[in-house]
């Protein structure tokens, strides 16, 4: 079970991460809340929920196959929201 908790907190923290990042450009562009920086924290909270979803989901044959594949996912979308945010700057 522990690598359930640590593919939790990844989750967490690599999407807490994002949003953090989102604040830190719009600080530094006098941007806040602009209509960007909304949507790539909305995809970031979006991407959390349904990630958190599918760790917490009971229907899973082969654990280790799925979990890395919300792994995976994971990676992918972080990477496009920061390519987002890297657009935003």
């Amino acid at each position: 079970m522990a690598s359930i908790r640590n593919l939790k907190k990844d989750i967490n923290n690599v999407l807490g991460d994002v949003i953090e990042a989102v604040y830190i450009v719009e600080s530094t562009n006098n941007m806040e809340g602009s209509k960007e920086g909304s949507a790539i924290i909305d995809k970031a909270i979006d991407t959390f929920d349904s990630l958190i979803a599918e760790v917490n989901s009971k229907e899973i044959e082969n654990k280790k196959k799925h979990f890395n594949t919300v792994r995976a996912t994971l990676e992918k979308e972080a990477r496009s929201l920061v390519d987002q945010i890297n657009k935003m700057a």
